[in-house]
């Protein structure tokens, strides 16, 4: 069947939307609008179907984006909303909101309250609070006295401060020696991702849904003994830029610093996999003899695995001897997805 062919019984079939970016979009003549597979809109006949590899093109063709099925966004994208509020919260970051806050610039709480929740694990209100106790830690480490860091907090009360300050650091206020680190999401063609950042490096960038991304934030914590908070920094600006060049193809190598946290022999592990180039891929066993012991294939299985810097660290090309995708964290349809972004413009450059 021919590319048009087939595309029309994708969509015909109704299949549902998935992580991964659809690699089909549905363009209808007679109204100028185009789709993404899984669309609830009516199918249209097939005289006046149009298909596209990417909604870029589509765009460029003239065509404009479904109101209904988004198809110009990114998967699990943030919504309007919370693109609005985070960034408000970042032009003012000691600002205490509320609900009547929210409510004076037409904004409904519990809808602010639901899609925080949905995206980040917690309300609106509560992530402008770690916010401001994020700013409040900062400010001690830079030699602020306690009561200052209150009021940038927003707290009248020292008690109602030190409670809400343990509660989120694990410590008391004047103990304070780390600045936490900042979490943001960023949104990718592949679906969000989570970063973890301070102002000189990263320090963790997983997809969302990664299988055991629990443990993962949990051994980062336990390693450098900081809080983690909502919030951006430079360096989140940097991962942002630099993931957006990779995804466009203009960028092969990162320059962002990282700071990880492994035994000898993961760290080797994730030293040979940042000599991969660009385009190609090495084998688990292949890998293990770069390590410098031939033997330890399941052991540099388990390094990929848990590197806790998707893409960056390049786990993705390393695929199974007979040339099998092997296992993936972040889910095989992404491992493929990346393997043949990067194959083909690597392709595009020789």
């Amino acid at each position: 069947m021919t590319f048009d062919e087939t595309s029309y019984q994708l969509f015909a079939c109704r299949p549902p939307l998935k992580p991964a970016p659809p690699k089909v979009f549905l363009a209808v003549t007679s109204t100028g609008i185009f789709c993404r597979p899984g669309c609830p809109a009516r199918l249209p006949k097939r005289e006046n179907c149009r298909f596209f590899g990417t909604a870029q093109e589509a765009l460029a063709a003239g065509f404009r984006a479904c109101k209904r099925c988004h198809p110009a966004r990114m998967p699990g994208e943030a919504s309007d909303l919370i693109k609005q509020l985070t960034e408000l919260i970042e032009q003012e970051p000691e600002r205490k909101w509320g609900e009547a806050q929210l409510r004076e610039i037409g904004i409904d709480p519990s809808t602010a309250r639901r899609q925080f929740n949905a995206r980040f694990g917690m309300s609106f209100l509560a992530y402008a609070r770690n916010r401001r106790l994020g700013l409040a830690a900062q400010n001690m480490n830079q030699g602020d006295k306690v009561i200052t860091a209150q009021m940038i907090a927003g707290y009248k009360s020292a008690s109602g401060f030190r409670r809400a300050y343990g509660k989120t650091f694990g410590r008391a206020p004047k103990n304070s020696t780390l600045p936490p680190l900042l979490i943001d999401w960023i949104d990718t063609p592949l679906g969000p991702m989570v970063c973890v950042c301070d102002e000189a490096a990263l320090y963790l960038l997983e997809f969302t849904d990664r299988v055991k991304m629990d443990r993962q934030f949990e051994k980062l914590v336990n390693r450098q003994k900081r809080a983690v908070i909502p919030g951006s920094s430079a360096m989140t600006a940097r991962v942002r830029a630099e993931l957006a060049a990779y995804f466009d193809g203009t960028l092969t190598a990162f320059t962002i610093p990282l700071v990880m946290s492994g035994t000898p022999f993961q760290s080797a592990t994730w030293d040979q996999l940042k000599a991969i180039p660009f385009g190609q891929t090495r084998s688990y066993a292949q890998l293990a003899k770069m390590v410098g012991n031939p033997k330890a294939v399941r052991a540099v299985a388990g390094s990929n695995a848990n590197n806790g810097l998707a893409i960056i660290i390049p786990c993705h090309r390393v695929i199974a001897t007979g040339g099998g995708l092997g296992g993936y964290a972040g889910s095989i349809s992404r491992k493929q997805w990346l393997l043949d972004h990067e194959a083909r413009h690597a392709s595009a450059r020789a």
